[in-house]
């Protein structure tokens, strides 16, 4: 490696910590559509010569057939793998591909969640090594190689990865949940030996050029760059991409079905600790309810050692090293859950004082010192959620995607401050029931 290069990966590698707009300035986003359809949103941030993109296609495993679940993701980590010769251009396996971005001191990644396709890009925005590096990616983006015989070896890596996790108490756990939670929606599904039998590499090419289009791509950037630079690079990046005749929209996927009735699943396995999830489906990532649920849930179990459940659950009664609660809002209802470990023998109580924590601050709600404590903590870190470019980034491809305000991140911290201690009762009220939650407890005698 040159000593050029080796300082662009010093540079590239060092400037991740650095975001130089003051987190009480407001943070500009810029946003656009281009011809072909797709959505661009832009903070220029030009202090230190790097670019963060991040490109979200609406390609997640809500799209994947049911008996081929983690498809989504499949594809996603097999496009990162090489790319198809073009032209002059020669074919480079996952090795020279691994080289070529090492050459360039920059990185190109990709990954799918449940609602999205991701694919990002980190750069120094020095001429030269910007216009390779998003060439680089548009190769990637549009000539993945999905080479059969690098599949061979992947599956069975991934084979044997899931017949370990599958011997774990918290795989089963946590599949026992999912399953239990979202019934028959996609969000319940997930990667196991049986679907991985259904998966070839002619799905994964399939799957990809169906869904990765320029029109659907959301295209998110943060970096030393101006509109003009942005347009015209993203431009490059989705133009290798074959487009399609036309986009016609993707058909839309079912809601998640709420719960009828409580459901208890108790699962012998010998273990020195039980695994415990309580929960059911919570709410979507764009239901106004968001900010007092936020606030409520870091009283509940959010907020770590200073939560009703750690006092409750850990400090009172010694139940657990840890407990914890979390919302986790998608472009569906994702799952509210309580988690904690414990000895089997002392399950059964864990479970009922962490219900009895639940449904009495669903009833009651938080006292006004809980509120002000919880406020006080959000607002005054509002700076670490947005202290890095990465960071930055998350929050604004966050905006993009789930169609927030522009102008979010500056009246955040404003709408923390004006939650009640009413509206996080009645928010919590509408969307929680704790006599109709799931149960799991995996550990301990049948």
């Amino acid at each position: 490696m040159t000593h050029f290069r080796k300082f662009a990966v010093a540079a590239l590698t060092c400037a991740t910590g650095f975001f130089f707009v003051p987190a009480w300035a407001a943070i500009p986003i810029q946003q656009w559509t281009q011809p072909s359809g797709a959505r661009v949103f832009l903070v220029e941030s030009p202090a230190i010569p790097m670019l963060d993109v991040q490109i979200d296609f609406d390609a997640g495993g809500r799209r994947d057939p049911a008996a081929q679940a983690g498809l989504a993701g499949l594809a996603a980590g097999m496009s990162n793998k090489g790319v198809l010769a073009r032209g002059s251009e020669p074919a480079l396996d996952q090795n020279a591909w691994s080289e070529a971005w090492v050459d360039l001191g920059a990185s190109f990644g990709a990954g799918a969640g449940d609602d999205r396709m991701s694919f990002s890009l980190r750069t120094l925005t020095y001429p030269d090594l910007l216009d390779k590096a998003v060439r680089l990616a548009a190769r990637q983006l549009g000539e993945p190689a999905f080479a059969p015989d690098l599949w061979q070896r992947e599956r069975q890596r991934i084979a044997a990865a899931l017949k370990e996790a599958d011997t774990k108490p918290a795989t089963i756990a946590g599949r026992a949940f999912q399953g239990a939670v979202y019934g028959d929606h996609p969000y319940g599904q997930e990667l196991t030996q049986a679907t991985l039998e259904h998966i070839q590499t002619g799905d994964m090419q399939a799957f990809y050029s169906r869904m990765v289009l320029p029109c659907r791509a959301t295209v998110s950037l943060v970096g030393a760059v101006d509109k003009a630079q942005a347009d015209a690079l993203v431009r490059t990046l989705l133009s290798r991409i074959p487009a399609a005749e036309a986009c016609a929209p993707l058909p839309p996927v079912a809601e998640v079905v709420p719960l009828a009735a409580a459901r208890e699943i108790r699962i012998p396995f010998a273990s020195a600790q039980a695994h415990v999830f309580i929960g059911q489906p919570g709410f979507k990532r764009n239901d106004p309810d968001f900010f007092a649920l936020t606030v409520g849930n870091y009283i509940l179990g959010g907020g770590g050692f200073v939560s009703r459940l750690t006092t409750e659950v850990r400090e009172k009664r010694g139940l657990s090293y840890s407990i914890y609660s979390y919302f986790a809002p998608g472009l569906h209802a994702g799952a509210f859950t309580i988690g904690l470990q414990t000895r089997p023998d002392q399950a059964a109580q864990a479970v009922q004082v962490s219900r009895e924590v639940l449904a009495r601050f669903v009833a009651e709600g938080p006292t006004e010192a809980e509120l002000q404590a919880a406020k006080d903590n959000l607002i005054g870190g509002f700076a670490l959620r947005i202290d890095s470019n990465r960071k930055l980034l998350d929050n604004v491809a966050n905006i993009a995607w789930n169609q927030l305000p522009l102008d979010y991140l500056d009246s955040w911290t404003q709408r923390v401050g004006k939650i009640t201690v009413a509206d996080v009762k009645a928010a919590f009220a509408r969307k929680l029931q704790p006599e109709k939650m799931v149960t799991v407890v995996v550990g301990g005698a049948s």
